[in-house]
């Protein structure tokens, strides 16, 4: 049995490889308690997607190009056959810090709407 292991993300059509830890929380509508009296209940409301990564900075990589402004499609594709499509995702991080030492490390975030997931 096959479980999670390889996660690649591609933002606007350019594959940014991340190490090991990437994550994606998919978006959707989500339930809120909300106490009435001596009841509670519950109101819907929307949850963005986020997904995050850390990539390495590469001789002859432009640093900048990873995190562009504006909104574009993230893909994070699974290697279980899951594909996650967001198509007005955003870069929502912090301008990245780069980590000497260790390859340069560059921690990125985007967020963005639902996402429509595609099974292989």
């Amino acid at each position: 049995m096959q479980v999670l292991g390889i996660v690649d993300i591609v933002y606007k059509g350019v594959n940014v490889p991340v190490e090991k830890g990437a994550e994606i929380r998919p978006g959707g509508v989500k339930n809120t308690a909300v106490t009435v009296g001596r009841k509670t209940g519950y109101a819907q409301e929307i949850q963005g997607s986020l997904v995050t990564g850390t990539t390495d900075l590469i001789k002859g990589q432009s640093w900048r190009a990873l995190f562009t402004s504006g909104e574009g499609e993230l893909q994070v594709r699974c290697d279980t056959g899951q594909t996650f499509i967001i198509p007005d995702a955003f870069y929502s991080g912090d301008i990245p810090t780069i980590t000497g030492g260790e390859g340069g490390k560059i921690k990125l975030q985007w967020e963005g709407s639902e996402p429509e997931e595609i099974i292989e």
